[in-house]
């Protein structure tokens, strides 16, 4: 049991690397050389803080920090766009508040705070900010015979380069040593029928709205910001655990890692109720990493002829900002085709802070609420390789190829039951 145990992360899991972090100002509005000391300094007229003057040598525009408030209006009526306001880019990213300086300037997680969204790790330029791994725990996994089963998650389409089929992905994953690949866009479909069918026996009559579950920075966010509506994030199980379920009903001795764009995730797998079904969790970039130290090469690998799985359009399209909730609402209008459903969704922690803020003060009455901490959705988490708009259309058109157009039409639908008691 130590040796299993250890295989799961401990948070914190994302992590200031200081020596290379480059303790940049939290924020600062700075003149450039691209001030032309021009006649009006409408920068100075701007300023209700007086902390624009002009430097009576070169006759440019000079700011007092102290007195500058970092309001921003100078740089936005300078003709020239010579005055720019620099913000530290990791803390910019976080939509949480969570980033700050230490006393020698590098910046600082407060963990009371983050959800371990990864978006300020992505937005590092110096790539001070770092996630934990499993790489080792897979491939030890891999090499002493264990039955180690791959489930991609949505958004993998067009991850490992555009002429990587979902066929020969599956081809690859088998070189390596995997026993199989599973699309986590089959939980996807089993958790818009669970959710779908949580909505319409709670909302409104026991619960004022209901807001989607299977973003984790979203969930925990929603539960740390507002625990008095702890209630109203769903209790769905998410993708990952119902795939990871659904493994291990066909598959007793198998071991699942979940291979995603998420850093949050990680955290997930970690928590009591999910670790019997996830064993690990890496990231795109994680697997990108292995394929290359192996020397597999994906884009000239015979394809593997096993059949593409059972997976909804919908379901597949929860990789992208508003496909949870839209799936969700075609199960319920498939059954209920008069129901009405109103749906407010938002990307971007700070958005849907936003949204939940709203929602507890009643202004989205019996809505359902999808968050997204990854503005884009999950074709934008801290895990991914490829840009998000190329990710929206690649999930989109292979979406558009699942012979069902709704969760609930296909088959592992019969054994959502068995999965969720």
């Amino acid at each position: 049991a130590a040796d299993k145990d250890e295989t799961y992360y401990t948070p914190p899991l994302i992590n200031v690397i200081k020596f290379a972090c480059n303790a940049c100002p939290e924020k600062r509005v700075h003149v450039t050389d691209g001030c032309q000391g021009c006649l009006a300094h409408p920068c100075m007229e701007v300023c209700s803080k007086d902390a624009i003057s002009l430097d009576r040598t070169t006759g440019k525009s000079v700011i007092d920090q102290e007195k500058c408030i970092k309001c921003g209006r100078c740089a936005s009526v300078c003709s020239y766009n010579a005055i720019i306001v620099q913000e530290r880019p990791c803390a910019k990213a976080c939509g949480m508040d969570a980033i700050s300086s230490d006393e020698n300037g590098k910046a600082n997680i407060d963990y009371d705070k983050c959800v371990s969204c990864g978006q300020c790790l992505v937005n590092c330029p110096f790539g001070a900010i770092a996630d934990k791994s499993q790489i080792f725990q897979t491939i030890r996994a891999i090499q002493s015979g264990e039955k180690v089963y791959a489930a991609v998650a949505p958004a993998f389409v067009g991850q490992f380069g555009p002429k990587v089929t979902p066929g020969k992905l599956r081809a690859a994953m088998k070189a390596l040593g995997f026993a199989d690949v599973f699309e986590v866009a089959i939980g996807a479909d089993l958790c818009a029928k669970q959710e779908a069918e949580d909505f319409l026996k709670e909302v409104p009559d026991e619960l004022p709205f209901m807001a989607t579950s299977c973003c984790p920075a979203w969930s925990v966010m929603a539960k740390k910001l507002f625990p008095e509506h702890a209630k109203c994030i769903s209790m769905a199980l998410t993708p990952m655990t119902l795939t990871a379920r659904l493994i291990k009903q066909h598959n007793p001795d198998a071991r699942v890692v979940f291979i995603g764009p998420c850093a949050a995730k990680k955290l997930e797998a970690m928590r009591r109720s999910v670790r019997s079904e996830v064993d690990f969790v890496l990231t795109f970039e994680e697997m990108t990493g292995i394929f290359s130290a192996k020397h597999v090469d994906l884009e000239n690998i015979e394809e593997d002829p096993a059949g593409v799985s059972d997976a909804s359009t919908d379901g597949r399209n929860f990789a992208v900002a508003g496909g949870v909730a839209q799936a969700v609402v075609n199960v319920i209008k498939r059954d209920h085709p008069d129901q009405e459903i109103k749906v407010a969704n938002a990307e971007g922690l700070k958005e849907c802070r936003q949204l939940l803020k709203l929602a507890t003060l009643g202004k989205y009455p019996g809505y359902l609420l999808e968050g997204m901490a990854c503005p884009g959705g999950c074709v934008a988490g801290a895990g991914t390789m490829q840009a998000i708009k190329k990710s929206q259309t690649s999930v989109g058109l292979y979406a558009k190829q699942s012979t069902h157009k709704t969760s609930s039409e296909t088959e592992y639908i019969k054994e959502l039951d068995k999965l969720v008691d």
